[in-house]
């Protein structure tokens, strides 16, 4: 969908690319990818690829030259940003009528039995140790005032078969779970263990795990 809104399809910048993992799909739909993070960890452990170039750079501020790319992309960052600084960045780079498209998404969806054992972690024992920033992605950056033309998008949704083991691991990865272990040297995902595998299944089932993906997106007019 974003390929076919633009008109070049020559340089794409992917802000806040982390490990990559959005830059590498975007070699698929153009020519040259512009990877960049302000972690220089991650930077370190994204994929190489011969159409990126990555850069340990802050969103705010950005190597690339004036009126030179096609689109901007943020996958699920754009809430650590400062926004007035960025979207500037984002037109002084962007060519006339470039696009900007940032998108999020919040909680997962398996059945109701595994829902239910998430949002007892989710709303429960992590509910204090979220950041602030999270804010933004539960009101699916609907409260983030996008100074672009925007445009209408699809409905999306983001989709991969895992195990329990590999829901277990998605469910430490966050911000909040981390948070927790620093704060009180426990494992919080270990409370809900027993109990998702009960609703799980087994260990070697796969179920079907979505996420709702907001997109937002608009054209800037330089003319």
């Amino acid at each position: 969908w974003i390929a076919g809104q633009c008109r070049s399809h020559s340089l794409v910048w992917d802000a806040g690319c982390g490990n990559g993992q959005a830059s590498i799909a975007l070699t698929e739909y153009f020519d040259q990818v512009f990877a960049s993070d302000p972690s220089a960890t991650q930077i370190a452990s994204a994929a190489p690829h011969p159409n990126i170039r990555y850069a340990v750079a802050a969103a705010e501020q950005c190597s690339l030259p004036d009126n030179t790319v096609d689109c901007v992309c943020v996958a699920q960052a754009l809430h650590w940003f400062e926004f007035e600084r960025f979207f500037s960045e984002a037109k002084r780079v962007l060519h006339d009528d470039g696009l900007l498209v940032v998108w999020t998404y919040e909680r997962s969806s398996v059945n109701p039995g595994v829902d239910a054992v998430f949002e007892k972690l989710y709303l429960g024992t992590l509910d204090a140790y979220w950041p602030p920033e999270r804010t933004h992605v539960e009101t699916g950056y609907r409260n983030i005032a996008i100074p672009f033309n925007e445009i209408p998008t699809p409905d999306f949704e983001l989709r991969c078969n895992w195990t329990v083991s590999q829901y277990l691991a998605y469910l430490r990865s966050w911000s909040a779970s981390q948070r927790y272990l620093k704060a009180t040297g426990k494992d919080a995902v270990c409370d809900i263990e027993n109990e998702m595998l009960h609703a799980w299944g087994t260990h070697d089932e796969t179920k079907t795990v979505t996420w709702p993906l907001i997109v937002r997106a608009g054209r800037f007019s330089k003319t």
